[in-house]
């Protein structure tokens, strides 16, 4: 499973009790490849379970279409009690981006799938957050309104005309609302006390809502809709509460974090540690509840190590060490990458090139087999350029005689590690261009139609196949660039790991483009397209082939000082 493109989808079903019924939906939902069901969740007092999918968009927009499907042969919702609010058999279907994917895409994938849901189910569909059509269907506790004993009045008012499906009551499956929001993090801060109040008060002060204002006889302050006057808190997109955990023999401040971009985990800590600190308590640690985007956590490390005046522009692994350390993630249980992280989850099933030792590789690459190649070649040598150009940066910052040039190796050593990640990755996409094109090419050819599907097929396979390498290719410029500016800012004495860095570079570059232009070959020369690519590549090296001169002549340059 690729692990670049990855979105989440959590749909709540209404059955928490029957086992059989939770079963059946998991395996739908598991039933599509490239999709992966994560977790499980079923609640008896709320007669409603929660499930996690992940995976590539596509998988996930048919898993999520096999689940609701189920859903609707197996629960009756003329037969369901339960404590949460619901207004279907699947009563909320949100689409979440969690690498490489837009919030935009998400809220299509909810459009499709409601589409899909609507005409082919007969299930009453209304979109909400990023997918809805209008501000009054945004919120979901609003299109929720009346649950599913007040559905049947709801579709009989035009102003709630389902936005797919049938604007008619379904008494088995009410209705669903399907939609794309970003993903929510729960977060839990510790407290050295056992104090509720303490808890709810540092809860009040960072949650965006803040605190209920009272007067002077201690009443909480109404306005003229009878709604609770509140004085703004700290944090946007936090939503929080304070509570006992016996277990822990503590109070923690439970936190909703409804998106990291805004307000990170990082950000929660730091507030809920001041606020904590005036109140004569202290934060001992967090810890996080379900799976995290590594996005989140990688935040979080950087955060921490500019604070500590560090470089950080550091592997994945040693931004996750910082965080999990910075944020006492380990204080009540082990933190595992592996089990909590969503892409470090996906990628713990997936057999990946890039995760080989270097002698695996080395010996993979030297077996009979034609994958990988120099394709995957070209990709992990372009990967090796850019943690050159991070290591430099990385000998730099904080080095006394460079603190002028602190803040651009901080820079070039971030750039570099997400380029390092980007060229890691096209390492296994190549392969696995190679090994579409291999299935294209044995489909049967048996009759015209069988001809031309074939055809069809190993068409869109080259192409996909030119993509890889081109995409190399079009990131060398950014390498080079960085090693150039690193050999003139970075540290002295590691000006030929600069060097080697460019010439790196243009090794990966030469490749990269020998695979392109092979694969180009293959295709119909009079295509538009064809000579397209052809310029595109020509164009790249025209910019490569110098720039990696220039920073080979300035390294020469200063030996012979």
């Amino acid at each position: 499973m690729s692990i670049e493109r990855i979105v989440e989808c959590v749909p709540n079903f209404s059955e928490g009790r029957e086992r059989s019924i939770i079963d059946a939906i998991a395996k739908a939902l598991d039933s599509v490849a490239g999709a992966r069901v994560l977790d499980v969740d079923p609640g008896a007092a709320t007669n409603r379970t929660v499930m996690t999918l992940v995976g590539a968009p596509e998988a996930v927009l048919e898993a999520a279409f096999q689940g609701i499907r189920v859903a609707q042969q197996l629960i009756d919702m003329r037969q369901h009690k339960g404590e949460h609010a619901r207004i279907g058999a699947t009563d909320v279907c949100p689409f979440i981006p969690v690498s490489g994917v837009s919030m935009e895409e998400c809220a299509e994938l909810a459009r499709r799938l409601g589409k899909r849901v609507g005409n082919e189910l007969g299930i009453s569909v209304y979109l909400y957050e990023a997918a809805a059509a209008t501000a009054q269907r945004r919120n979901l506790a609003d299109v929720r309104a009346g649950e599913y004993e007040g559905l049947a009045a709801k579709l009989a008012d035009p102003a709630w005309k389902p936005d797919y499906g049938p604007a008619q009551f379904n008494a088995q499956s009410g209705a669903s609302v399907i939609g794309a929001r970003p993903f929510l993090i729960a977060f839990n801060v510790n407290l050295n006390t056992r104090a509720k109040k303490l808890a709810s008060d540092v809860a009040n002060a960072i949650r965006e809502q803040g605190t209920p204002q009272r007067g002077a006889d201690g009443k909480l302050l109404k306005d003229a809709q009878g709604r609770t006057l509140t004085t703004p808190g700290r944090l946007k997109s936090v939503k929080a509460v304070g509570w006992i955990i016996e277990e822990y023999a503590r109070a923690q401040v439970s936190v909703n974090v409804c998106d990291f971009n805004t307000t990170g985990v990082e950000a929660v800590f730091d507030a809920a540690e001041e606020e904590a600190r005036a109140l004569g308590a202290r934060v001992t640690g967090s810890e996080l509840v379900g799976l995290v985007p590594l996005a989140a956590l990688l935040q979080a490390g950087r955060h921490y190590l500019k604070r500590q005046g560090q470089c950080s522009g550091q592997s994945d692994g040693r931004l996750i060490e910082v965080a999990v350390q910075s944020l006492g993630l380990a204080e009540l249980k082990p933190f595992v990458p592996t089990q909590s992280i969503i892409e470090y989850r996906l990628r713990a099933e997936t057999k990946t090139l890039a995760g080989l030792s270097l002698e695996a590789f080395a010996d993979e690459l030297a077996s009979a087999s034609p994958a990988p190649g120099g394709g995957s070649v070209a990709a992990l040598v372009a990967s090796l350029a850019a943690a050159l150009c991070s290591m430099v940066a990385n000998l730099t910052v904080g080095k006394k005689g460079y603190e002028q040039h602190d803040q651009d190796n901080n820079r070039i050593a971030e750039t570099s590690q997400s380029l390092k990640g980007v060229f890691l990755r096209a390492i296994d996409e190549d392969t696995a261009a190679f090994d579409a094109y291999m299935a294209a090419m044995r489909l049967p050819k048996t009759s015209p139609v069988e001809a031309a599907t074939r055809a069809a097929a190993m068409d869109v396979a080259t192409r996909g196949a030119v993509a890889v390498p081109m995409s190399v290719l079009e990131r060398i410029p950014s390498v080079l660039a960085i090693a150039s500016e690193v050999l003139q800012k970075g540290n002295r004495n590691a000006a030929s790991d600069a060097a080697t860095a460019a010439a790196c570079a243009l090794a990966a570059a030469e490749g990269a483009l020998y695979n392109v232009l092979t694969n180009i070959h293959e295709l119909d020369q009079s295509v538009a397209w064809v000579a397209q690519a052809r310029a595109q590549a020509a164009r790249a090296m025209a910019s490569i082939r110098p720039a990696a001169a220039s920073v080979q002549s300035s390294f020469l340059s200063r030996m012979e000082a």
